[in-house]
């Protein structure tokens, strides 16, 4: 039976952030959201599993996600499991993974680059369905009117420009919340 550790911040500026990790492997993040809920969308994921908690294995996850949460990180060096994503989200998932910090692009600029460009609905539909938030930064996806559409951590649309301000990405609109 699989195995996932999971990883919890309990206080941070989107509130709590909960990470899997199975085979020293990141296979899941939520954003502002309980235990129950990150076990359920894990369990709509990956097959049957168990679940232990051990700070040793997911403190370099836990940590990462602190840093960049705090301003004081540009990039993760967490090794990511892949193979558990549709062919199609993996592919659309690893281009929003290399957009660079501060940078967005357009549903259809990834289509494009997957080389069809009809297919921004699905890409939006893999990035609507991504289990690492943060870690593959789909808040930097935006559509082709530069307007940001859909975001389904935490407070949705506030965190996702959240933390494009928090990268320089945009200039930041009144944000009540934070």
């Amino acid at each position: 039976m699989n195995e996932i550790v999971l990883g919890h911040l309990s206080e941070t500026q989107l509130g709590e952030v909960w990470i899997g990790v199975r085979d020293g492997r990141l296979v899941g993040v939520m954003i502002g959201r309980n235990r129950t809920q990150f076990l359920t969308m894990l369990a709509e994921w990956l097959d049957q599993f168990t679940v232990v908690e051990n700070a040793a294995v997911t403190g370099p996850f836990t940590t990462q996600i602190a840093q960049y949460l705090a301003g004081d990180r540009r990039s993760f060096e967490l090794p990511i499991d892949w193979e558990f994503l549709k062919p199609f989200q993996r592919s659309a998932l690893r281009l929003v993974c290399a957009i660079p910090y501060g940078e967005t692009r357009s549903y259809g600029d990834i289509a494009r680059t997957l080389g069809n460009p009809t297919a921004s609905r699905a890409v939006g539909s893999a990035n609507a369905k991504n289990p690492m938030p943060l870690v593959i930064p789909c808040h930097r996806v935006v559509g082709s009117d530069g307007k940001l559409h859909g975001y389904s951590g935490a407070q949705g649309l506030i965190s996702k420009e959240w933390l494009l301000h928090l990268e320089g990405a945009i200039q930041a609109r009144q944000m009540s919340l934070f």
